[in-house]
């Protein structure tokens, strides 16, 4: 089960440098073991509104929600604690933290190109990561 952080949708839906290896992941891996943050959804809606990439979002949402099986998750306003516990312990900024106790509360694995997560006990993975024994 993999918590699918910001940069990684948005390095797929923006045609970035690793985009491949994002959609060779995404192909790869079942949508029902994907995760994402309510936190991340809003961010991508909000980066895709500003470039002017809606029909880009609203692929997005068809492909992963409506035809595919990504699940959103969130913390409620008592896990805040927990969220300014990993920036100071952790030194991560709020979206990270965030990700991170999200990731700590449901068991799941963090796929993320952000280093910063590399500081934590759980670490991450990157896509790449995840593809080398499935080639």
């Amino acid at each position: 089960m993999y918590l699918v952080d910001t940069n990684v949708w948005l390095e797929r839906l923006l045609d970035q440098e690793k985009s491949c290896e994002v959609g060779r992941f995404l192909d790869q891996i079942s949508s029902d073991q994907l995760f994402i943050t309510d936190f991340s959804f809003h961010s991508i809606g909000i980066v895709l509104s500003r470039l002017n990439c809606l029909d880009a979002f609203l692929q997005f949402v068809r492909d992963a929600f409506i035809d595919g099986n990504v699940s959103i998750v969130r913390l409620s306003p008592e896990d805040m604690a927990k969220v300014v516990d990993a920036m100071q312990k952790f030194n991560l900024d709020f979206d990270d933290a965030y990700q991170y106790v999200v990731a700590e509360r449901y068991g799941l694995t963090i796929i993320s190109f952000d280093s910063d997560f590399d500081r934590t006990e759980r670490g991450r993975k990157t896509p790449k990561d995840l593809l080398k024994g499935k080639r």
